[in-house]
């Protein structure tokens, strides 16, 4: 698939899916405007302000392909959850893709096409304990997916989301080392443990994986694909 010519911006580039995604893309011949790495045009905006995102945007001149990466986690009960963390889940996980929405999609309706990628999360499809600010953002992204979806509808351009399993991160990285050091695990075996009750495969999902579904969005065969949910969680949320 070709995307020359195309310009994506992708926040939260700095690892994980976010980097995987820029590289794919890159490879899919687009320019790339990362919020985070040093390779191709870098916009270092701090999410959690609206007058920086605005800036982002206006640097990376005509944006053709958005993608809404950028997230922040925090984990407690909810009555032992910060307020200044709720705040800062509320404005990077959300807030600022409505905001890259809101100033990106006039110029995407001016040209008769764009594309507009949120990444929510299986956690945005269901609950879980300890994590209210991630899941009640990635549960929101649906809502803000939908609703573009519909007002853009005839104008070229599609908003699409995509609800990734336990993927590829350094976080999670970091987690299967610990379990294969403290217990004396294989891989396969500390993934499994670390999976277990959640992602029937046994195994973390590729973050490539992820973002090649993001470039197929982003390609001819996927016009008619407009306010789509689309789980890749290897059957976790089928369970």
């Amino acid at each position: 698939m070709s995307l020359a010519g195309k310009t994506a911006l992708i926040t939260g580039s700095t690892q994980g899916l976010g980097l995987a995604a820029a590289r794919q893309f890159e490879a899919a011949g687009c320019r790339i405007v990362v919020n985070g790495v040093v390779d191709g045009t870098f916009v270092g905006a701090d999410l959690r302000n609206p007058a920086e995102i605005d800036a982002m945007i206006a640097a990376a001149g005509p944006i053709d392909i958005l993608v809404n990466n950028a997230v922040v986690r925090h984990s407690a009960p909810i009555d032992r959850f910060d307020s200044a963390r709720w705040d800062e889940s509320l404005a990077v996980n959300l807030s600022a893709a409505f905001h890259t929405i809101r100033l990106a999609l006039p110029g995407m309706k001016a040209r008769n096409w764009g594309r507009i990628i949120n990444v929510s999360s299986i956690y945005g499809q269901r609950g879980a304990a300890n994590r209210v600010g991630y899941v009640t953002t990635k549960t929101a992204l649906i809502g803000l997916t939908r609703a573009v979806a519909l007002e853009v509808v005839g104008t070229g351009v599609t908003c699409n989301a995509v609800c990734p399993g336990t993927t590829e991160t350094p976080v999670h990285e970091a987690t299967i080392q610990s379990l294969m050091q403290a217990e004396g695990l294989s891989r396969g075996e500390a993934e499994k443990q670390f999976l277990a009750g959640k992602q029937p495969t046994g195994r973390i999902i590729s973050a490539d994986d992820v973002a090649a579904m993001m470039v197929f969005l982003c390609g001819p065969a996927s016009n008619d694909i407009n306010g789509s949910i689309l789980p890749i969680d290897a059957g976790w949320s089928a369970s």
